[in-house]
């Protein structure tokens, strides 16, 4: 029993690390619309793009011109 013991703590401590490091975020665009955030955006400078993974999923990228706000939830 001792030998099952030790990695299933070191894996329940491993997701719950992860699990902290989400942060759901919604962003507020300029004409009203608000879209969910599995975590934190990413921010091109060169393509001037803020890069977000959506609640279902789907990779998105949104241009900075178009977003009001970035809230974390």
């Amino acid at each position: 029993m001792t030998n099952r013991t030790l990695p299933a703590l070191l894996l329940a401590m491993g997701l719950a690390a992860l699990a902290g490091c989400s942060t759901p975020t919604v962003i507020t665009l300029n004409d009203g619309r608000e879209i969910q955030a599995v975590d934190t955006p990413k921010y091109d400078e060169d393509s001037g793009f803020y890069e977000i993974k959506q609640l279902d999923g789907k990779e998105t990228r949104i241009n900075k011109d178009q977003v009001r706000t970035v809230k974390e939830l």
